[in-house]
């Protein structure tokens, strides 16, 4: 007998009670999705964590937050909850608050502006390996990177580990490049964990992040 799929667990630190309470009641309508915690602060949500309440599978996270900003929460939430996947919903889209937060770990980054559907369908693609930008912060990363210019630098990537990483910046999940490259999913999942090692870095949007930060493509 199939076992029934597993619901996936959101937790959401947002400080205005309204907009937290909104989105709250929408995700944890959602299909397959519940919302079981809500915190107005990353201290509150850390503190939850370390009492040994059951982890979220994603993190809805604001940056501007009274104490701890969100900016400053992304690595302790990376660091405390193994697997875990923190989208930034937030009013600022500047270049420095988005690099931040993708260097700092952050899987996807979306303003507050975007539709309910949005925010749902960031959450789903995150899980099954993704890292959802709306449109207008995607262009601002790409013209970001693109300002920085650097010298490309030789990480003693393969030409295979190369090719993943290229079908990963254009935004394709780990089944997806298996099929697009003739490969098994544990083979991508392998080549993954070595662009990880080989970049230093510990997740999927700060390899993206790297990538077209040091144009490695």
């Amino acid at each position: 007998m199939t076992a029934p799929p597993r619901t996936t667990r959101v937790w959401l630190v947002e400080d205005n009670e309204a907009y937290r309470s909104a989105v709250a009641r929408v995700v944890g309508g959602a299909d397959g999705l519940s919302c079981p915690a809500t915190f107005s602060t990353c201290e509150e949500a850390l503190a939850s964590v370390a009492a040994g309440d059951e982890p979220p599978d994603v993190i809805l996270l604001d940056v501007g937050l009274p104490g701890m900003s969100g900016l400053e929460g992304i690595p302790r939430f990376v660091a405390s909850i193994p697997g875990v996947r923190v989208i930034v919903l937030t009013v600022f889209e500047d270049d420095e608050k988005i690099f931040k937060a993708l260097c700092a770990g952050a899987t996807g980054y979306l303003l507050k502006m975007s539709p309910v559907g949005e925010v749902i369908g960031a959450i789903r693609d995150v899980v099954a390996g993704g890292s959802p930008m709306n449109a207008r912060i995607a262009r601002r990363v790409i013209e970001m990177f693109a300002r920085l210019a650097p010298v490309p630098r030789d990480y003693g990537l393969t030409d295979r580990e190369r090719e993943v990483l290229e079908l990963m910046v254009k935004g394709l999940i780990k089944k997806e490049i298996a099929s697009r490259l003739t490969l098994s999913v544990h083979t991508v999942d392998s080549h993954i964990r070595n662009i990880y090692e080989k970049l230093h870095v510990h997740t999927r949007s700060g390899a993206v992040a790297k990538a077209l930060k040091e144009k490695l493509l």
